[in-house]
């Protein structure tokens, strides 16, 4: 059986989507696309191009 005051305590609102958008544009993310564009350069100053 749920215990409704024990589920109660465990609730932390969601945020406002402002909020959500914020927290997400402020993460430091990095794809798969940044990733193969520092391997060309980084294989361009190897190879002297």
């Amino acid at each position: 059986m749920i215990n409704f005051e024990e589920e109660l305590k465990k609730f932390h609102p969601s945020l406002e989507v402002e909020d959500a958008e914020e927290a997400i544009y402020n993460q430091d993310l990095t794809d798969m696309a940044d990733l193969m564009v520092k391997i060309v350069k980084e294989s361009k100053k190897t190879s002297g191009e």
